[in-house]
C-alpha cells in the first residue's frame, strides 16, 4: 500500500477571497440581514404560522447563539403587519356578582375610549346631580309630597280631637305621645275632682276614652304606611330626576358603541345602578380618598372611592398596533404570563377590586404571536403548567397564586376568562426539546411543529454574502466602524474554523457579533476609521491568549519533563496520541503518551483506563475493536495467544471517545513486532475491525496542540501529524502552521488505512498479503504475524507440557 502524500499548504486552510465582494466596506451595504443556511427551520416556521389550528405552536430548537430569536422575530415582524388587528379587552364591575368582574371585548382602540367616557360621565354627574336635586322644581315637588303626608296625619288627628271635644274629652300631646283627659267648661278635670264624680259619670268617661284611644291607635298604625308611601313617592321622584339628568349623558355614550352589544348591556346596568344609588353623587368631597375598596360600596369616605365600580380597567389597548402583535416575554413568570390580581394594604388588611387586575403576556399577544425562552419558562414556578392550561382550554383565566395556594387569607376575585387565540413560539436547546417530547404527555399535542436550526451552513458564495450582510447589519445596528471586505473575509474564515469544517460556516451568530465588537474596539484604539483583517486577526489571537492558561501550563510541564512527551527519538510500543480538553466554551489539543506491552496470554487486550473505571464506554469500545482486528488479520486459523495492556500515561482524569483507537493499534503493532515508532510524529483517528482509519472531532485543535509543543522545542523538519483522510476537509489551521508546512518544517499526512500509518510511523513497509496468505519478509505485518505465531506455538507447547505432568 503506497504511502499517502503530505498535505499541501492550500489544503490546510480554505481562504475567502475578498475580491468576490463588490462592496469596499460594510457601509456600502443596506444593513439588512439575510437568513441563510436555515431553510429547514424557515420552512417549519412558515408552516407553523400558516396553520391556524389547535396545537400547531412552534418550538425552535438549536444551540444557543444560532439566531433562533432573531430569525423568528424577523419572520413574524414581516407577517404580523399583514394580519388583522385584534380587539381590545377590558374588565368592568359585575353588578350581579361583584367577585366576578366581567370581560368586555371592543373593537381596536375602543377600550381606552370607553374608559375615558366613563371617567367623564362620573365627573359630570358630580356636577349635574347636585344641580338637578337642588332645582326649584325638585324642591317644590319634594315639599308637596312632604306636606301631603303632614296634612294627612294632621287631619286624622284633628278628627279625633273633634270627636273627643263633642264628648267633653281633650287630646293632650305629651313627650311620651298622646293622652286623653276629661274636661269641664273648657278645663281639664283634676284627678281629685274626677274621683269625687259619680260612678256612672266616670264609667261613661272611661268608655269614651277607651273608644277614642282605639281610634287613635288605629290612625297611628297607619302612619308608617303613609310614611312608606311618601318615601316611595320621594324615591320615585328621585329616580325620575336622576334619570332625567343621566339619560342624555348615557344616550350620548350609547351612540358611540351602538354596534357593540356587550357594551350596550353594560351601559344599561350602569344606568340602573347610578339611578338607584344617585346619592353617591350628592356627597361632598372629603380629604380621605382612595381607589381601593372591596367590595365597592358607597360611603362618605370620598366621592371618587364610591364611584370606583364605574371605572373601566383596560387590559389591552391595540389602538396603536399595526397588524397582529408580536410579543417577546423575557421573564415568563406565571403572573407575567397569565396576569395577576394585585392587593393593596388598607388599615391593616389586604383588599383588592377589579381595577387591580393586571394583564400578562398572553393578553398582550392575544390575536398574534408570543415568543418565550423554554429554559426560563421551565425555571419559573407553575409557569409551564399555566401556559399549557391556557393553550389547552383556549382561554386566559387569571388566578391569584397566593389565593390558589392559601398563602393569604383574604377575599379575592374570580375574573371572567378571556378567549385565547395566538401562536406560541418556544426557543430552546435540542436536549430540552427531546426531554419535553419524551416525558411531558401534553407537549407533543401543544407544540406540533419543530423548527430545527442547524449548527452550521454550507459555505458558498451565497452564504459568504449572507455573512457580509450580517457583519454589516451588526455594524449599522450597534453603530460600529465599517468593516473592510478583507476583514469580512477573515471573519468568514473564522466561521469555518468555528464550524470545524472548511466547507461549512458556523451559525453561531452571537460569536460573530462578539468578534465584530472586539475587532472594532481594536481598530478604534489604533485610531483607524475602518476595521481591517489585521484587527480581526489581533482579536482572534487575543481570544486564544485569554483562554490559553491551562494549555500553556500543560505545555510548560512537558517542556520541563514533568509530563513525559518524547518528540525526538524512536521507541517500541510507545506513541504520541492527541487529545482535546474542553473548558467551558474553549477547547485545546495536547499530546498524550500511549504505551502498549504484550506477553503470552489468551488473546486479551486490557484497557487499563477501563479497568480502573477512568475510561468511558466509547473509549472501551474502541479498544475492544483492536482485538477483532488483530484476530481476524493475524490469527484467523489459530488462537490469538497474547495478552496486551494499553494505557494513557500520566492521565489523571476520565477519558472518553474512540479517536485514539488507531493510535493504540499502532502502539500494539510496534510492541508485538518490536519495531520502534518515530516519536516526532503524533497520531489521531479511530479505526474499525478492517483497519480503516475513520474521522474524528477536534482535528484542528489536536494538530495545533502538537505543533505548539514541537515549535517550543524547535522544529527540525521531521515533526508531523497523521490524521484520517476523511478529516482533510475539516482543516482550518492557524496561519503559523500553514507557513511551517510551506517551509517544510512540519508535515501532515492523510491516512486511510492502518498499513499506511504504520509505514509512516516506523519507516518500515507494512507489507501486503499475497495469494498464498503470506506476508513479505521484513515488513511490519510479517514481523507481527511471526511474533504471534511464535507465541501461539509457545502457548501450545506450554499447555502440552502441563498436560503431560502427572497429577500430584
Amino acid at each position: 500500500m503506497p504511502i499517502p502524500a503530505k498535505l499541501l499548504p492550500a489544503q490546510l486552510y480554505s481562504r475567502c477571497d475578498p475580491g468576490q465582494f463588490t462592496f469596499s466596506t460594510t457601509a456600502d451595504l443596506d444593513g439588512s440581514t439575510e437568513i441563510a443556511g436555515q431553510e429547514r427551520a424557515l420552512e417549519a416556521i412558515r408552516l407553523g404560522m400558516g396553520i391556524r389550528r389547535d396545537g400547531f405552536n412552534l418550538f425552535a430548537l438549536g444551540p444557543s447563539g444560532t439566531g433562533k430569536e432573531t430569525t423568528v422575530l424577523q419572520l413574524l415582524n414581516a407577517v404580523a403587519p399583514k394580519e388583522a388587528r385584534p380587539d381590545d379587552w377590558c374588565y368592568v364591575y359585575n353588578f350581579g356578582k361583584p367577585r366576578s368582574p366581567k370581560a368586555l371585548r371592543l373593537p381596536p382602540g375602543q377600550a381606552c375610549r370607553l374608559s375615558d367616557d366613563m371617567e367623564r360621565l362620573v365627573e359630570t354627574l358630580f356636577g349635574v346631580m347636585p344641580a338637578a336635586f337642588s332645582s326649584e322644581e325638585y324642591q317644590s315637588r319634594e315639599k308637596e309630597i312632604g306636606e301631603a303626608l303632614q296634612e294627612k296625619q294632621s287631619s286624622a288627628i284633628e278628627a279625633i280631637e273633634h270627636d273627643a271635644q263633642e264628648h267633653e274629652i281633650t287630646l293632650i300631646r305629651t313627650p311620651g305621645g298622646f293622652a286623653f283627659a276629661p274636661v269641664h267648661e273648657g278645663k281639664v278635670i283634676a284627678p281629685d275632682v274626677y274621683m269625687q264624680m259619680k260612678q256612672e259619670e266616670r264609667d261613661k268617661i272611661e268608655k269614651e276614652t277607651n273608644r277614642l284611644r282605639d281610634s287613635l291607635q288605629s290612625i297611628m298604625a297607619q302612619f308608617p304606611k303613609w310614611q312608606r308611601e311618601t318615601a316611595d313617592k320621594i324615591k320615585e321622584l328621585n329616580r325620575e330626576v336622576s334619570a332625567f339628568a343621566l339619560k342624555p349623558l348615557m344616550d350620548e355614550i350609547r351612540a358611540r358603541y351602538k354596534e357593540v352589544e356587550e357594551v350596550l348591556r353594560y351601559l344599561d346596568e350602569v344606568e340602573r345602578d347610578m339611578i338607584e344609588n344617585f346619592g353617591q353623587f350628592l356627597e361632598k368631597e372629603t380629604p380621605e380618598e382612595g381607589p381601593f375598596m372591596m367590595p365597592p360600596q358607597f360611603s362618605p369616605a370620598g366621592r371618587k372611592r364610591s364611584a370606583v365600580r364605574y371605572r373601566v380597567n383596560v387590559m389591552i389597548d391595540n389602538s396603536k398596533l399595526n397588524g397582529a402583535p408580536v410579543i417577546l416575554e423575557d421573564k415568563p413568570a406565571t403572573q407575567n404570563l397569565v396576569g395577576d390580581i394585585e392587593h393593596a394594604a388598607q388599615m391593616g388588611t389586604l383588599i383588592t377590586d377589579f381595577t387591580l387586575i393586571k394583564p400578562g403576556a398572553l393578553h398582550r399577544a392575544n390575536g398574534g404571536y408570543l415568543i418565550l425562552d423554554a429554559r426560563r419558562l421551565l425555571l419559573e414556578p407553575f409557569a409551564w403548567e399555566a401556559l399549557k392550561k391556557a393553550l389547552r382550554t383556549r382561554q386566559i383565566r387569571i388566578e391569584s397564586l397566593a389565593q390558589l395556594y392559601s398563602l393569604v387569607s383574604t377575599i379575592s376575585l374570580e375574573p371572567e376568562p378571556i378567549p385565547l387565540d395566538l401562536k406560541v413560539v418556544l426557543l430552546g436547546e435540542r436536549r430540552l426539546y427531546y426531554l419535553l417530547s419524551s416525558y411531558d404527555p401534553d407537549f407533543n399535542e401543544l407544540f406540533k411543529i419543530a423548527a430545527d436550526f442547524d449548527n452550521d451552513m454550507q459555505r458558498n458564495d451565497e452564504t459568504h454574502l449572507a455573512y457580509a450582510h450580517l457583519v454589516g447589519s451588526i455594524a449599522a445596528r450597534d453603530k460600529l466602524l465599517p468593516f473592510e471586505r478583507d476583514a469580512v473575509a477573515r471573519i468568514i474564515e473564522h466561521g469555518s474554523r468555528m464550524a470545524g469544517d472548511a466547507t461549512r460556516l458556523s451559525s453561531n451568530l452571537q460569536a460573530i457579533r462578539d468578534l465584530a465588537h472586539e475587532a472594532e474596539y481594536h481598530a478604534a484604539q489604533n485610531k483607524r476609521t475602518q476595521v481591517s483583517a489585521d484587527d480581526v486577526e489581533a482579536m482572534l489571537e487575543a481570544q486564544r491568549y485569554r483562554a490559553a492558561r491551562v494549555q500553556e501550563r500543560m505545555r510548560e510541564a512537558m517542556m520541563r519533563g514533568t509530563i513525559l512527551i518524547d518528540t525526538s527519538s524512536e521507541q517500541v510500543g510507545q506513541i504520541n496520541g492527541l487529545s482535546v480538553y474542553s473548558l467551558g466554551e474553549q477547547s485545546f489539543g495536547t499530546p498524550s503518551r500511549i504505551t502498549a506491552r504484550v506477553r503470552l496470554g489468551k488473546g486479551e487486550v486490557i484497557d487499563i483506563e477501563r479497568e480502573v473505571e477512568m475510561g468511558g464506554p466509547i473509549h472501551s469500545k474502541g479498544v475492544m475493536i483492536l482485538s477483532g482486528f488483530l484476530g481476524s488479520r493475524y490469527a484467523a486459523d489459530e488462537p490469538l495467544s497474547l495478552s496486551a495492556t494499553l494505557v494513557f500515561e500520566q492521565s489523571y482524569g476520565g477519558i472518553e471517545g474512540d479517536s485514539a483507537s488507531s493510535t493504540e493499534l499502532y502502539a500494539l503493532l510496534s510492541a508485538i513486532s518490536g519495531i520502534p515508532i518515530r516519536q516526532w510524529l503524533a497520531v489521531t483517528g479511530s479505526v474499525n475491525q478492517h483497519g480503516q482509519v475513520q474521522a474524528i472531532g477536534g482535528v484542528n485543535d489536536k494538530i495545533e496542540g502538537f505543533f505548539d509543543l514541537c515549535k517550543a522545542r524547535g522544529l527540525d523538519g521531521r515533526h508531523g501529524v497523521l490524521i484520517p483522510a476523511s478529516n482533510v476537509t475539516h482543516l482550518m489551521l492557524r496561519h503559523d502552521i500553514v507557513k511551517a508546512v510551506e517551509a517544510g518544517e512540519f508535515s501532515i499526512w492523510p491516512v486511510t488505512h492502518i498499513d499506511e500509518g504504520i509505514e509512516i510511523l516506523t519507516g518500515v513497509p507494512a507489507g501486503e498479503m499475497d495469494e498464498n496468505g503470506a506476508w513479505p519478509e521484513g515488513t511490519v505485518n510479517a514481523k507481527v504475524f511471526e511474533r504471534l505465531k511464535t507465541m501461539a506455538e509457545k502457548l501450545k507447547a506450554f499447555g502440552k507440557k502441563q498436560s503431560d505432568e502427572p497429577e500430584k
